[in-house]
């Protein structure tokens, strides 16, 4: 029989709400939630465990995968001068069964 893991109880910290700067609310962000699948973008330096306690602790959800993309930023011009847009970072958490986050609602 394989011993059941024990969740340690996490207090909420600062560094939680620094990961989770803000949902991604597009077409095909909303369509994942069929899925159970919720986007957030996350610093560049933000690791999938780290992102997952986050979430957990915060929402007080149970999150079953964590994927991240980083998008890279690309050159703009406005008027004949250039601008660089910079890198982005977004993570694709897939809840469990009958767990959902509603986006909407602020922390």
């Amino acid at each position: 029989m394989a011993a059941a893991k024990k969740k340690e109880k996490v207090e909420i910290a600062e560094w939680m709400y620094e990961i989770i700067r803000k949902p991604v609310v597009t077409e095909k962000s909303t369509n994942g939630s069929a899925f159970g699948q919720v986007t957030f973008k996350v610093p560049l330096d933000a690791t999938k465990p780290r992102i997952k306690v986050a979430i957990e602790t915060l929402f007080k959800v149970d999150v079953k995968n964590v994927n991240t993309s980083i998008q890279k930023g690309k050159t703009k011009r406005f008027k004949g001068i250039k601008a660089f847009r910079g890198d982005q970072k977004k993570a694709i958490v897939t809840l469990k069964e009958g767990q959902t986050i509603d986006v909407g609602t602020s922390l």
